[in-house]
């Protein structure tokens, strides 16, 4: 049974041609976090190229702590938490602070970038994992290479949006919490920088960002599948539209003899009767077909019968001497005898 062997421990200040760990980290941090307190807009290709430069500054120095790291055998999985030096704990943030600023990169081939920072957030979950700074378990990837897709169903689907959306509300309300310890904490660091209060910030810190890398993860998850698509379908030629014919302007006559009268003002412009134009509309697909054998002019047709019936009835009564019809045509012949036509409102006449 082969047995882990484990590198001696060196202190990472013992070489004089390096810079001490500490002082490389401190000042990575104090890039970091000048570009997340940021608030110029990012949308001018000089503050672009400055956010840039800062950028790939802090990922070298974090690297190069990285390196450091690595070489004094800092980390061992032999070790639990409760064994790690105070100041110690501070480097287990290195791999999501990388995460970070990758994904901060402009210039760059994006997708390139989300790979190299999902490795980042991985790492770090599976550390604080290992050292018992969470239980949680290490998120995987949807579609893992060689799978098989299989289709879910509605409801797990529907238990899958439940679980995240339940999943990132905890999170939120323990990152608040979490925020205002942080703040408490680094305030009480301030006045007395003793081992307790320096390894309760520690620990918190390394929560805060177990948060932030759920995140993380989950935004990169949803992101990798977009730029995916986006390279598959890169030299794919894009599909025609439709050409779509113009529009123009149309008189709409009420019947025949408006229409020679309209179409002889406006001979550039098409000229429809009502029922032309419903039946144009129809052939081109805009208004619906008829659905029954009735034709466009049942209406008109129907309200002149109604005029021409009421006309007989009329003449019919006249005839026939009726007192109620002869009284009400003498009380309009009277009324017409005092109201000449015309006599209507002569308020505003000159």
């Amino acid at each position: 049974m082969d047995t882990l062997q484990l590198k001696p421990k060196v202190e990472a200040s013992q070489s004089t041609d390096e810079e001490p760990l500490k002082k490389i980290f401190d000042d990575a941090m104090k890039i970091y976090d000048d570009i997340e307190k940021g608030s110029e807009p990012t949308n001018s290709n000089a503050v672009q190229k400055q956010l840039n430069l800062s950028v790939k500054s802090a990922i070298a120095k974090f690297e190069k702590a990285t390196n450091l790291v690595s070489m004094t055998g800092m980390f061992s999985k032999n070790e639990s938490l409760d064994e790690l030096p105070t100041e110690t704990l501070q480097y287990l943030l290195l791999p999501a602070l990388l995460g970070s600023l990758s994904l901060k990169l402009c210039n760059q081939p994006r997708l390139d970038l989300v790979n190299v920072a999902e490795i980042y957030f991985r790492d770090y979950l599976q550390r604080c994992k290992d050292y018992g700074v969470t239980d949680l378990e290490v998120p995987q990837t949807s579609t893992p290479p060689n799978a098989v897709d299989r289709p879910q169903s509605e409801q797990a689907k529907i238990a899958g949006l439940v679980q995240t959306r339940e999943a990132k509300i905890r999170r939120y309300k323990e990152n608040k919490e979490l925020q205002e310890q942080l703040s408490k904490l680094s305030k009480a660091m301030e006045s007395s920088a003793d081992e307790e209060t320096k390894r309760a910030y520690f620990l918190k810190l390394l929560q805060s960002y177990i948060n932030q890398s759920f995140e993380e993860l989950s935004s990169i998850e949803q992101e990798k599948s977009i730029l995916e698509y986006m390279a598959k379908h890169a030299g794919e030629p894009k599909p025609k539209e439709r050409p779509r014919a113009p529009l123009k302007p149309v008189i709409i006559a009420r019947d025949a003899v408006q229409k020679a009268v309209f179409g002889a003002g406006y001979p550039a412009i098409p000229t429809y009767t009502v029922e032309e134009f419903y039946d144009q509309r129809v052939k081109e697909g805009i208004f619906p077909g008829a659905c029954t054998n009735i034709p466009h002019t049942t209406i008109q047709n129907t309200e002149n019968d109604a005029d021409e019936e009421e006309r007989i009835r009329k003449e019919r009564l006249v005839e026939e001497d009726d007192p109620e019809e002869r009284a009400r045509q003498n009380n309009m012949d009277e009324y017409k005898d005092d109201h000449r036509r015309g006599w209507g409102n002569r308020y505003n006449r000159s």
